[in-house]
């Protein structure tokens, strides 16, 4: 059996500590006035309770440690990659422009799992940047984690949009990349970047660093005749509204394709438009560093076996708030009522 943390393991080690200290501590009794335990504080019943959540916490600790064992099979020549996906998620990206009046967002979410498919055994990350970026997924052989993690996204509410910049993600990408190689010098990084080009911030979008980069595409997604964008703020139906020249039409968003060729130049990877009749082939032409094509081998999977201790420390928590629930209702009703009238 192997182990491939998602945080380094000193962390893990020191937070399980942690969680063992204050399970002892809190089940100690209290000896200085006026905080002196009751005698029914260190009841069996209580210290159930606490070695009870405290298995939960030690649970999800061992589950983040991703144990497991050799498995399955995987090229060797994609086992040795890590994949970065950078997906816009601004509001744009909700422009109903694809594939007739879907949304650019469905586009990237087929595509994104079309080149893991192809990529199968790589490592994968997922990055979503509107006006702020975030990481969705850490780079992990779960590509079933990647799916829901993708099927989960959604174009930023228009309600809380503050204008977002084609490379939002520039700095965050940078710093996942390096540690990346730091972890694993000498291993391939794939970045694929998608989105609109639509740059709404008003600061000049800064750079991409594309000096760890060893292939990958930008791909874009749109229509010059642009498309319009629901408004999930208001109902279903609504569309986002044109404030600019205070005519309430709506807004049509529209590809800028001389903004995603500047990003493909800073990552130094080709530009791809996207369409659904696209073939998958489309994505990686150049893309794929010549390694890839080295080797067409299988070597050994991987089995994991985090989610089975996931699944544990969900089903142990679940009676927890159901007893603090009985507790409140026991409460409520021992509660003296007011006097009528």
């Amino acid at each position: 059996m192997t182990i491939a943390p998602i945080l380094p393991w000193p962390l893990l080690a020191a937070a399980g500590l942690g969680a063992i200290a204050f399970t002892v501590w809190s089940l100690r009794p209290w000896t200085s006035a006026p905080q002196k335990r009751s005698p029914q504080g260190r009841s069996p019943r209580n210290v159930r309770s606490a070695l009870h959540r405290c298995l939960v916490v030690v649970l999800l600790l061992l589950a983040a440690l991703r144990p497991g064992w050799a498995g399955g099979q995987a090229q060797r020549s994609t086992a040795e990659l890590d994949v970065f996906f950078v997906v816009d998620t601004s509001t744009s990206m909700g422009a109903e422009d694809y594939n007739g009046t879907a949304t650019r967002l469905s586009g990237v979410q087929r595509d994104v799992m079309a080149i893991a498919q192809e990529l199968a055994g790589a490592k994968f990350s997922l990055i979503t940047f509107d006006d702020k970026a975030t990481v969705q997924m850490p780079l992990s052989q779960d590509a079933t984690a990647l799916q829901t993690s993708m099927a989960t996204l959604q174009p930023q509410n228009p309600r809380y949009a503050k204008g977002s910049s084609v490379t939002g993600a520039a700095q965050l990408l940078k710093e996942r990349l390096a540690t990346a190689r730091e972890q694993h010098p000498g291993r391939p990084a794939l970045v694929f970047y998608a989105g609109d080009g639509e740059n709404t911030s008003a600061a000049a979008p800064p750079p991409m660093d594309g000096s760890n980069v060893a292939g990958g595409a930008v791909l874009g997604y749109g229509t010059e005749a642009g498309g319009r964008m629901k408004d999930s703020s208001r109902n279903a139906n609504a569309y986002v509204k044109d404030r600019s020249a205070g005519s309430g039409q709506d807004a049509v968003s529209r590809i800028d394709e001389q903004q995603l060729h500047s990003v493909a130049n800073d990552l130094n990877v080709p530009y791809v438009h996207r369409t659904a009749t696209d073939p998958v082939s489309g994505m990686f032409g150049k893309a794929q560093p010549g390694s890839l094509s080295a080797s067409t081998e299988d070597a050994p999977g991987r089995i994991e076996l985090y989610w089975v201790l996931a699944l544990a420390a969900f089903v142990l928590a679940i009676p927890e708030p159901l007893r603090h629930l009985s507790a409140l209702r026991a409460v409520s009703s021992s509660a003296p009522k007011e006097p009528k009238g």
